[in-house]
């Protein structure tokens, strides 16, 4: 219930500040950018905002208190005992200024919550109910699918398995622990460089009563159909055109690419299509990593806080478009007026081709609107929201910044995009000095992502097999929109080169997110392209159009089968981690963050179930997020192979270990024999299930931890 509470609160603080900040929030939907009325519901934009602008800031000010306490057992109490009252007062007074303000202005009485209700909800189509009941039962089977409770037991989706390992950690370790300072859960004893601040908003939910499935799927629910509301939101507004709006959301669900077309060529002829279709279940494609799910559905069942990321960065766009709109339309009118009072004082003269783009350059350069505008309440907001994102989804954070950064160019208030790059810088690098020692990140010149070779031919090469049809269909969408939308695909596309051309981490896979990002908004024109075929009426246009429609989804179809298939319990693709196990009560009662244990290369178990901090789990994931896995890993095979309790004593002391154990696993190990009977003869024996031995580093041998009862 408390955890419930705790997101209605972030909702209504979300509304105070934006209310606030953006008073004429409600109104975003009644024209399009080039002043077409559509009357848009404010529902789309209004709910995302208010969840972005409460959930962000509540998460922060928890943790920072919850550090504050970070010497008590369980800091999160006091935190939440101070953040919700906190809170609940703080979106009170910001609500009542938003209404008096408002009822001030406009001379009329406030109204009642019916009359707000229906003026939220207000406008919403037959059509557009039916796109959302679909987008929240898609949403919630994906997350609910992937990651759910039964008698006591918590199942893991196989395909969610990766990322759930150092979530589920990150996430216990708040709920169960007290991780400030905050460790990285599988490579404990060192700095957090993982963007953590989605997991502990789950973790705290965890904290607060809510169960560990319904803590993590309910805000991944959503973020997800937040993403989906703001994605059909900014593509109507764009471009005038409800239809269109459905398209980009199709195009977003079911992912373009030639991996369908490159599958089903490689099924013999005997097996036959529909039968070889039937019987995969692997995940399709010819690129790097495609084996992962990287580019489908997947990805918001894996990454939960990508979402959240994707949500920051179509609330600013929707926000800051408004001003290219303005710059272009601005500059294009003052040139074609001083080119009309040009040719009536000199008729004699004739126009050269650069002439009007001189005048709008001059127009957009040299005039005070194309830098300032008044009003900064709103852009402080923008770069507060987009800065402290960055330990939610730091690649979101770069990818929007790239987005702004081209449209400025072009735009009018270009300052409002200076100060909320500059408000965003700022706040990233103070959360980056304060959870990383030394530099957060290292970015170098890296050409060609995943690309075979790191030439031009092999990246369009591997776009192509990427992304199948997608990018052809982008050309010839340049065809039939305007210049500003043309010059908007091009700052859409800012995200993908950003891939393509920086290293940001070790693992250049990670790179994927501002492709993702980048085709979320190229979907856009796209979709246009695609009403536009079907708006000439001529029948090959329709067939055209039908058979280009399926050519953009049929992969994403499929790896939406397979996602399915893949998680299936029936099939046995899902495995289960239970919080009533011995090994996972031990971790929660006798241990706390700062103990740091000693195991083999565990992925996601009951250990890290019970919040344990591994000193040296699944290697992958600390070395993707910048860790020195190299150098650590021969430490785990000197402990482990340790010929005398003094050289173990000395590397345990040296390394910060509490708890050392030897399971099945470390038995098994094919990189080092473990010398179990060293361990046996150094350290006390405190737990033993006949397969899992756990020994206490603080206690010598033949001792015994007393429990509650006094019982050995």
């Amino acid at each position: 219930m408390l955890g419930l509470i705790y997101i209605i609160l972030c909702f209504a603080l979300g509304a105070g500040i934006t209310l606030f900040c953006f008073p004429n929030l409600m109104q975003y939907g009644k024209l399009t950018y080039r002043g077409k009325e559509i009357n848009l519901s404010p529902a789309f934009v209004c709910i995302p905002a208010w969840f972005l602008f409460g959930a962000v800031p509540t998460t922060w000010l928890t943790y920072l208190l919850g550090y504050l306490f970070r010497d008590r057992r369980h800091p999160l109490y006091p935190a939440n005992l101070i953040v919700m009252p906190l809170i609940a007062f703080i979106a009170s007074l910001l609500l009542s200024l938003a209404f008096r303000r408002r009822n001030v202005k406009d001379d009329e009485p406030a109204d009642d919550a019916p009359k707000g209700l229906k003026k939220l909800f207000g406008g919403i189509t037959t059509g557009e109910t039916v796109l959302f009941a679909f987008v929240t039962a898609l949403c919630t089977f994906l997350m609910f699918w992937t990651f759910f409770y039964i008698n006591g037991r918590y199942y893991v989706g196989w395909t969610v398995m990766s990322d759930f390992s150092p979530h589920i950690g990150m996430i216990r370790s708040f709920a169960v622990g007290n991780n400030f300072p905050t460790q990285y859960s599988h490579f404990a004893g060192e700095d957090i460089r993982y963007h953590f601040m989605f997991q502990f908003f789950v973790g705290n939910l965890n904290y607060l009563g809510m169960r560990l499935d319904l803590a993590f799927n309910i805000p991944s629910v959503l973020c997800l159909i937040m993403v989906y509301a703001l994605l059909y939101f900014y593509a109507v507004k764009l471009s005038g055109k409800r239809a269109i709006g459905v398209i980009t959301t199709l195009l977003f669900t079911f992912r373009s690419s030639r991996a369908f077309f490159d599958f089903a060529g490689t099924i013999p002829k005997k097996t036959g299509l529909l039968k070889g279709l039937l019987d995969n279940y692997t995940f399709i494609g010819t690129t790097q990593h495609e084996d992962w799910g990287l580019w489908n559905l997947n990805v918001y069942c894996n990454q939960r806080h990508l979402a959240l990321g994707f949500c920051v960065v179509l609330f600013l766009l929707i926000y800051f478009t408004q001003f290219l709109f303005e710059g272009t339309a601005r500059c294009a009118k003052e040139a074609d007026e001083r080119l009309y009072q040009f040719l009536q004082e000199n008729p004699e003269e004739t126009l050269l081709p650069g002439e009007r783009a001189e005048y709008c350059v001059k127009a957009s350069l040299f005039r005070k609107d194309g830098w300032y505008q008044p009003g900064t309440t709103a852009i402080v907001a923008c770069g507060l929201l987009l800065g402290l994102s960055s330990f939610f989804n730091g690649a979101c954070v770069i990818g929007c910044l790239s987005v702004l950064f081209i449209m400025a160019f072009a735009s009018d208030n270009r300052l409002s995009f200076a100060l909320t790059a500059a408000i965003t810088v700022v706040l990233s690098s103070l959360s980056a000095n304060f959870f990383i020692d030394g530099k957060a990140i290292a970015p170098k010149y890296q050409f060609g992502f995943l690309a075979e070779q790191q030439t031009l031919v092999s990246v369009i090469k591997y776009l192509i097999a990427l992304l199948g049809v997608l990018p052809f269909a982008l050309l010839a969408s340049m065809l039939f929109i305007k210049w500003t939308e043309k010059y908007l695909t091009f700052a859409f596309v800012a995200p993908i080169i950003v891939a393509f051309t920086l290293s940001l981490t070790p693992d250049i896979a990670v790179n994927h997110k501002y492709i993702m990002l980048g085709v979320m908004l190229i979907n856009i024109p796209v979709a246009s392209l695609v009403c536009r075929l079907w708006d000439f009426r001529g029948a090959f246009a329709r067939v055209l159009c039908c058979f280009l429609v399926t050519c953009l989804i049929i992969t994403g179809l499929y790896d939406f089968t397979l996602v399915v298939k893949k998680n299936a319990q029936v099939s046995g693709y899902t495995s289960y981690i239970s919080d009533e196990s011995a090994i996972c009560r031990f971790v929660m009662e006798h241990s706390d963050s700062h103990d740091i244990w000693l195991t083999s290369w565990y992925s996601l178990n009951d250990f890290v179930l019970g919040g344990a901090m591994l000193y040296f789990g699944w290697p992958y994931y600390a070395w993707s997020a910048g860790y020195d896995t190299n150098g650590r890993e021969p430490s785990v095979y000197a402990m482990y192979t340790a010929e005398t309790p003094e050289e173990l004593r000395a590397l345990v002391e040296q390394y910060g270990i509490r708890y050392i154990v030897v399971d099945t696993d470390v038995r098994l190990r094919e990189e080092f024999v473990v010398n179990e009977q060293n361990i046996i003869n150094t350290f006390g024996l405190v737990f033993n299930d006949g397969e899992t031995w756990i020994f206490d580093t603080r206690i010598d041998a033949g001792a015994w931890i007393e429990d509650e009862e006094g019982e050995k």
